[in-house]
């Protein structure tokens, strides 16, 4: 009862109509195998509890306790979540290691009469081949970027990009969050594992004789690292400039950030922290713009005296090879459309 994974395709697990892991509810929120659901055979509580047994009473005796928990919580989930499944179902099971957690559920799921089989190694071995890919192996994807100053639409032209059949790898929404100071999500980012396992997934499915669209990003996005080897592979890729007149991008921007600025007082917290880079006179006069409903002129002057300049920062410290230049006065959805097909065609030319 074991089974290896050695490849991190997106049809590795498909023999198992269900991968199973036992870890705590923490555990699995930090960061899990891609289609896995938590039956956790300890919460958070009874896991911390057995743990400072170990430490600091007797190794026995959080073993004696911990198999206790084990079976009345594997009781619970055979009864509840796992009482339908007919007697053909075949589950993967997997803790932290593939230790006493996973082994003695998928002990228990063996003597019922369900194929069940182990993950070696357990997530520390799914883990391995994450950084493995990341951080270790060079990327064999060839990527081109979109690049353009803050408000150039690229999210929107890399949607429609996806949308048109083109190859496409969304760091933004892998990351949720737009890439910038202001650009975080209602909802937190992933962790740095859980986002490094969606770039794993995302990258896996990947053809590796087609070019991948990305947007052309710092080296983080967010609170949230891209990884070295990714990172690397951006760096040596050619670019597309997507040039937009400032009034396009201001009023792309106030509509792409409409769920920020319908919150003043978020927004105006934002703003603040960019006292010391922008000045205080210049931040007073932003935050009268945002209490008066003038966002186009907040999202004109963030961009002239904020973000733009930043760019210029960045772009002067390495050359790139730029593809072409694709320049737009307008930002609203046909325009999107156009400047999407243009990039399609410059694909087809790779």
């Amino acid at each position: 009862m074991g089974f290896t994974l050695d490849n991190l395709r997106h049809d590795a697990l498909s023999k198992f109509d269900s991968v199973i892991d036992v870890r705590s509810p923490a555990e699995f929120a930090e960061d899990h195998v891609p289609g896995a659901i938590n039956l956790p055979v300890m919460s958070n509580e009874e896991r911390a509890k057995i743990g400072t047994i170990y430490v600091q009473e007797s190794a026995f005796r959080a073993r004696k306790l911990g198999a206790a928990i084990v079976a009345r919580n594997s009781a619970t989930h055979i009864e509840n979540e796992l009482t339908a499944k007919d007697g053909g179902w075949q589950p993967l099971v997997y803790c932290w290691r593939g230790g006493q957690r996973s082994g003695s559920f998928a002990s228990i799921l063996s003597q019922i009469g369900w194929r069940t089989d182990l993950l070696e190694g357990g997530y520390r071995s799914y883990r391995r081949l994450v950084v493995k890919t990341l951080y270790e192996d060079p990327l064999p994807h060839r990527f081109v970027l979109l690049d353009g100053n803050t408000g150039s639409g690229k999210t929107a032209i890399l949607h429609v990009l996806a949308q048109q059949g083109a190859q496409t790898l969304d760091l933004e929404g892998l990351a949720n969050h737009r890439g910038s100071l202001l650009g975080a999500m209602r909802d937190a980012q992933p962790s740095q594992k859980m986002f490094e396992t969606r770039l794993a997934l995302a990258l896996s499915h990947l053809d590796l004789s087609r070019p991948v669209v990305a947007e052309a990003e710092s080296s983080k996005i967010g609170e949230r690292l891209i990884p070295a080897s990714l990172w690397k592979t951006m760096r040596a890729a050619s670019r597309i400039d997507i040039a937009a007149t400032l009034s396009a991008r201001a009023g792309f921007l106030t509509r792409d950030y409409a769920d920020v600025l319908e919150d003043p007082a978020r927004m105006a917290e934002r703003l603040n922290k960019l006292r010391t880079l922008c000045g205080h006179e210049r931040v007073d006069q932003w935050l009268v713009f945002l209490n008066d409903g003038k966002h186009e002129a907040l999202a004109a002057e963030l961009m002239q005296h904020h973000y733009d300049r930043g760019y210029d920062r960045s772009r002067a410290q390495r050359e790139h090879d730029v593809l072409a230049t694709l320049e737009t006065e307008g930002l609203e959805p046909d325009d999107i459309s156009r400047i999407a097909s243009q990039v399609a065609a410059l694909l087809d030319q790779l």
